[in-house]
């Protein structure tokens, strides 16, 4: 059996004692010996590729800067206009804000993870193909709008689909998979460099689209998700796949019905008074505004940390400190990328052994020391270009990184899917992923302002500490520790007695017991019990 322990935390910490206790304590299942398990992270792998297109563009446009190729083709943009051609990534993704969420909704997490994975397709090459600008430009813009499509579902699709033992940490692994894309591009373009001619960069560019590829060729094998079929009436494939990869097709394992009655009674408790949702509910409930509060400052935290200046401006950080070769630069990317890899995807497997309140909290203390270190090293540098205050710098950077690491890379969507009830979980992660490309457009037009005009630059890394020192305290103070309860349960968290969860008991025999809540009607309120 899996026991859960409650943890202590500032916030709601009676609501969080409660729904840690009220955690199931269902058998426990070694997924290396389990083929259902197996085949089901086999699946999930092909899910978690989608992060690594965002990876691989993150570092796309920073390493392809380095490239004379790129540069002389282009005429080497700067100013405003890097700042637009690094923006339209971002635009492109809040343009696909009206979409992503209905689609995903109303067709399915698949169908929306396959839209996406087309647009992209067609955006890598027209990239590729550029021939001016203009046309670079508008591939960037339709790769971030097939990039949001896909990056909406697949956490989604994951997350549903997860067996609960193994939910946290899988979904945690998702993200990591960001510095994936970013260490082929990097290493990629550390080899096409060599190549005098135009592919130096068209190479890269077009690979953009391969994780699209992968997950367009392997996607309709992969399960749908139960929980959207049973918000369609469709439950009895939602049993079935339960069954097959939860318990080796045996639909009447205790865990598969526990989860299928759980899953069912939480939704129709959910639209029992309202078959859709908008983006309105979100202002409804103190519980929602409290979740609305949390996924927007883990957008803008995620961005606004300062590990925009390394993904996407290193190559103006290395310049500032005298590193001026492409080899060299390249070559320190593509390290830093591997050591936030390895990193990330250790503490997105530790997720549920330490929680996530202390890795929010550790990351952002350790990014914040940091930064405080970067900042001071880069004055000494910039003032009488001290070679070991510039070496001094790199060594922040590396560790920054690894600080950022530690949470930030795999919770970010982890922690965003676990806090929303089903009902607003797509529009919620909509939300989260608009002050996502909020921030970045931001990013994108004012750094390139502050390395031109905030001079020594340590003044612009002054500003990033103050703002990391502020997250700090935010962290502290709001965010809730997740770990331990069902995904449905999770929910008791934030909106205590009034949570739409459907109360199912496991006994020690393995028989479920559904408690269907209570109906208000006219004629008052009924309780009714269904033993299964």
């Amino acid at each position: 059996m899996v026991n859960f322990k409650v943890k202590k935390t500032p916030t709601r910490s009676t609501e969080v004692a409660i729904a840690q206790a009220e955690a199931p304590r269902l058998e426990y299942v070694n997924w290396r010996k389990d083929p259902g398990l197996r085949k089901l992270y086999a699946y999930a792998a092909v899910i978690c590729v989608a992060s690594a297109t965002t990876g691989y563009d993150g570092s796309m446009l920073n390493n392809i800067r380095i490239l004379p190729q790129w540069t002389n083709y282009f005429n080497d943009p700067q100013g405003s206009n890097l700042g637009l051609l690094t923006a339209l990534y971002s635009i492109g993704s809040i343009a696909s804000l009206p979409f992503a969420p209905f689609i995903a909704d109303r067709f399915g997490r698949k169908t929306a993870i396959i839209v996406g994975c087309v647009i992209m397709l067609i955006a890598a090459a027209i990239q590729g193909a550029s021939q001016n600008l203009a046309m670079f430009k508008g591939g960037r813009f339709l790769m971030g709008f097939g990039n949001s499509m896909a990056q909406l579902s697949s956490p989604l699709l994951l997350t549903e689909i997860c067996h609960p033992q193994h939910r946290g940490r899988v979904t945690a692994i998702y993200n990591c998979l960001w510095n994936l894309g970013a260490i082929v591009n990097t290493w990629l373009s550390f080899g096409t460099k060599r190549i005098p001619t135009e592919w130096s960069w068209r190479i890269p560019t077009i690979v953009q689209g391969l994780p699209s590829l992968i997950q367009l060729l392997f996607i309709f094998w992969c399960p749908e998700s139960p929980r959207w079929l049973i918000s369609k009436d469709r439950t009895d494939e939602a049993l079935a796949i339960l069954g097959k990869y939860h318990a080796n097709g045996n639909t009447a394992h205790p865990t598969v019905q526990f989860e299928y009655a759980e899953i069912k009674e939480t939704l129709r408790l959910e639209f029992i008074y309202k078959k859709s949702s908008s983006y309105l509910d979100f202002l409804k409930t103190k519980g929602n505004r409290y979740r609305l509060l949390l996924i927007a400052s883990l957008g803008l935290f995620s961005q606004w940390s300062g590990n925009g200046l390394v993904s996407y401006y290193s190559t103006d950080i290395y310049k500032s400190i005298g590193i001026t070769n492409a080899d060299t630069q390249l070559e320190l990317n593509g390290g830093q990328v591997i050591l936030s890899l390895i990193i990330s995807v250790t503490c997105a497997l530790l997720c549920d052994r330490f929680g996530r309140r202390p890795l929010f909290l550790t990351a952002t203390s350790g990014m914040l020391l940091c930064f405080i270190g970067w900042t001071i090293c880069s004055a000494i540098y910039q003032d009488n270009n001290n070679k070991a205050a510039g070496q001094a710098v790199v060594a922040f950077i590396w560790i920054f990184n690894s600080a950022y690491a530690l949470a930030w890379s795999g919770l970010l969507v982890g922690y965003t899917v676990e806090i929303m009830p089903f009902k607003i979980r797509a529009k919620g992660l909509m939300v989260m992923n608009f002050w996502i490309q909020v921030a970045l457009v931001i990013n994108q037009y004012v750094n390139p302002l502050g390395f031109q005009h905030l001079n020594p630059n340590w003044k612009l890394y002054t500003i990033y500490t103050c703002w990391i020192a502020f997250e700090l305290v935010f962290v502290y103070f709001l965010y809730v520790e997740t770990n331990g309860p069902t995904l449905e349960e999770i929910a008791k968290i934030f909106d205590g007695d009034s949570a739409e969860v459907g109360q199912v008991e496991l006994d020690q025999s393995g028989k479920v017991t559904t408690f269907s809540g209570v109906e208000k009607g006219e004629d008052g309120t009924v309780e009714h019990r269904q033993v299964v």
